[in-house]
């Protein structure tokens, strides 16, 4: 690798050619990722990237006049200190956020090469026009807000908001939700069976603990490998996968601490059982009002699908222990 302060002005000139017509390639690329999301914000990546075609264009015709038709094959990725970017636009369905702040990065790192470069230009004509590229660059941000001013109206904003909440319950509460539901409610029968089968508080933990991982470790692969999000709009499988995962286990866990209250205590296992039936009765009305407020289901539906739900399957669990 180069550093950058060796480099020609052929060479500054052929590495600001290529990462204009590279940065235009990421805008349109980020415009087609929203265009059936968030259309109109699509249309302001579409300008973004007309806006690096026409600074290619003139970066070329710049070169073609000193240098002739021939470009070095060098990039940023061949220069050392050149700014980086990370490769998130082969990610698909990233919410319009991350792409947002991605497209100011980009903008304000072109910026300082542009500087940096006009600094040891020699040649009048190269400075004046890595200098004018510096200010667009800056400038660039200030479009987008133009852009976005004239293009997103409030009723496209209230629409594009109403995507990004359903986007977020797709890709996080949605699996989230689901495994609180599992690890709360599908340990329940284990966790009390083995309580009132043995009262011992500690081989009680055990059992639930087991559960809970066990769990978490079946709800997350299963909801990982379920669809790759490609079709659905759910996002990164594996994401979906921990955050099920790592919810189902919480969901289990909670309800299974109070038996680490010590065998020794007096009346031990009555009181880990009463401080594990208030937990519980807490995160089933929980999960109902988590249901009822993401995921458009009425609020009496919630309850008796998830309390009514739970007490069932806790009452078994007791059931089957004691008998």
């Amino acid at each position: 690798m180069k550093n950058f302060a060796d480099l020609t002005e052929r060479e500054v000139l052929a590495v600001a050619i290529s990462s204009e017509e590279e940065d235009s390639r990421i805008y349109m690329t980020f415009a087609e990722d929203l265009a059936e999301r968030y259309p109109d914000s699509a249309k302001v990546f579409e300008e973004m990237a007309e806006e690096e075609r026409g600074h290619r264009h003139r970066l070329l015709e710049l070169y073609e006049k000193r240098f002739g038709t021939h470009l070095p094959p060098i990039r940023r990725e061949d220069v050392k200190g050149f700014l980086r970017r990370r490769p998130i636009w082969l990610t698909k369905n990233l919410p319009l956020d991350t792409i947002r702040k991605e497209a100011e990065t980009m903008e304000l790192q072109a910026e300082q090469f542009y500087i940096k470069a006009a600094e040891q230009a020699e040649d009048v004509g190269v400075r004046r026009l890595l200098g004018d590229l510096a200010e667009e660059e800056k400038g660039h941000e200030k479009l987008a807000i133009k852009l976005t001013g004239e293009i997103l109206k409030p009723d496209v904003r209230a629409e594009e908001d109403r995507t990004r909440r359903r986007m977020f319950v797709l890709q996080y509460v949605q699996p989230g939700l689901a495994g609180l539901m599992d690890g709360s409610v599908s340990t329940l029968a284990p966790l009390f069976a083995a309580a009132f089968a043995t009262h011992q508080n500690w081989q009680t933990f055990l059992v639930g603990l087991a559960a809970s991982i066990g769990a978490g470790i079946s709800m997350g692969f299963a909801e990982a490998l379920s669809d790759d999000g490609s079709l659905t709009g759910r996002g990164s499988p594996w994401l979906r996968g921990l955050t099920c995962g790592l919810m189902t286990t919480l969901g289990g866990i909670g309800h299974t601490l109070p038996y680490l209250v010590p065998d020794s205590w007096p009346n031990a296992f009555w009181i880990a059982t009463a401080i594990a039936c208030i937990i519980v009765f807490f995160e089933l009305w929980a999960i109902a009002f988590i249901r009822a407020r993401y995921m458009d289901t009425p609020f009496l539906q919630a309850v008796f699908q998830i309390v009514l739900g739970g007490a069932i399957v806790l009452a078994v669990g007791i059931a089957i222990g004691a008998a």
